[in-house]
């Protein structure tokens, strides 16, 4: 079912703006990520889809119906909570059976619909027990099938993985995905974990301050961020944001020069104040060649696994960058990288916006998604590695 927000205002009690004119249009069938630091206002949005806070202004339409004014339980959404909620002195059986109850099913039907749900989520031996007799992982699976049981035309799910451990929750994450999309249902997802943002979600409105920076597929978003807040906040070794001064067809970075590249090309003068963007993951080694490179001695050696993170202390700014796994220069070493052109971002010191001429490179800011619904495996996977 498409979900549609138009312009929805927020505003607590005191004059706490939580939204600030938000929209988006989130397709039919769509797995949604909101996404964003605490206090971003990503769950106030999610309770104002479900009808627990009610919107100061604009509106909010699932499907055909414009469900503003609408309470919750007339809204045809499933909520699961960061804490799963689960009634504790009801067994499983009765726990997911519960959405059912409200609407007077029958006893004999919504226990036949619990344990046929149960059993697509491996709780079929589980249905006697109660939440306090079952793991994290389990509780997160009753809580999945008490949203599913009713059928709702759309999932809403609060930070659902943040109350697991490590392991459960790479396990939970690629449990999640699959069901939704053996499911088809809308879902909207709210998460700080940017790693799950961009594992999970077909689409992701990255959010700070009730509004939002970019809206956009984790590709998108990963590689060419539409501003500094997106730029800093994605990504699992943050992104190089080294500010300068165009000098004319480069940037001078304070002992450091670097090449404006072609998406920016005419689009900057000299004097212009810009900050360059180049993940880690985004530096190759340089031997000297014809390239523009940077140089400088390796300060710090972090062993990320498969590879490792480099501080370099150039003449300029520091820098760092990611190496392979078996080429790790030891610290006092001296190493000279260059940015890969293709990946090296401009954005203007005063608003913090991308400089892109690139027609297609993407740019979807602000409350309004560029395009329709991706298709389905569009994104980065674990969304770590450079795409």
């Amino acid at each position: 079912m498409r979900v549609v927000v138009e312009e929805v205002t927020k505003i607590f009690d005191g004059g706490v703006r939580a939204l600030d004119g938000l929209s988006l249009d989130i397709a039919d069938g769509e797995f949604f990520a909101l996404l964003g630091p605490s206090g971003c206002g990503k769950t106030t949005l999610l309770r104002t889809i479900a009808g627990l806070e009610t919107a100061t202004g604009g509106r909010i339409r699932i499907g055909d119906r414009d469900v503003t004014e609408l309470e919750p339980g007339r809204r045809d959404v499933a909520m699961v909570f960061q804490d799963y909620a689960l009634f504790p002195h009801m067994t499983v059986v009765d726990n997911i059976a519960y959405p059912l109850r409200i609407k007077k099913v029958g006893r004999a039907r919504r226990r036949a619909g619990a344990a046929d749900t149960a059993t697509e989520l491996s709780l079929a031996g589980l249905l006697e027990r109660r939440p306090a007799q079952l793991s994290g992982g389990q509780q997160q699976r009753v809580a999945l099938a008490r949203a599913m049981v009713a059928e709702p035309a759309v999932f809403l799910l609060d930070e659902p993985l943040s109350n697991l451990d490590a392991r459960l929750r790479l396990e939970a994450r690629t449990f999640l995905k699959k069901l939704q999309h053996d499911l088809g249902v809308t879902t909207i997802f709210v998460t700080h974990d940017q790693a799950e943002a961009l594992a999970l979600a077909d689409r992701i409105a990255v959010m700070a301050d009730g509004t939002i920076k970019q809206i956009g597929t984790p590709r998108e978003v990963f590689q060419r961020p539409a501003n500094v807040f997106v730029a800093g906040f994605i990504g699992s070794t943050p992104m190089n944001l080294l500010a300068g001064r165009c000098d004319g067809d480069g940037i001078d970075l304070g002992g450091v020069r670097l090449p404006v590249p072609a998406a920016a090309a005419g689009l900057v003068a000299a004097g212009d104040e810009l900050i360059a963007g180049i993940r880690p993951e985004y530096f190759v080694e340089d031997g000297g060649g014809d390239r523009a490179g940077i140089e400088g001695r390796v300060s710090i050696v972090e062993n990320l696994g498969t590879s490792s993170l480099v501080t370099l202390a150039t003449a300029g700014p520091t820098v760092q960058v990611t190496m392979p796994e078996g080429r790790e220069p030891v610290p006092g070493a001296t190493l000279r990288v260059a940015p890969r052109p293709d990946r090296m971002l401009i954005y203007r010191a005063g608003d913090g916006e991308l400089v892109d001429g690139d027609p297609g490179g993407g740019k979807p800011v602000g409350g309004k998604p560029v395009g329709g619904k991706p298709a389905r495996g569009d994104h980065t996977g674990g969304g770590l590695s450079p795409l």
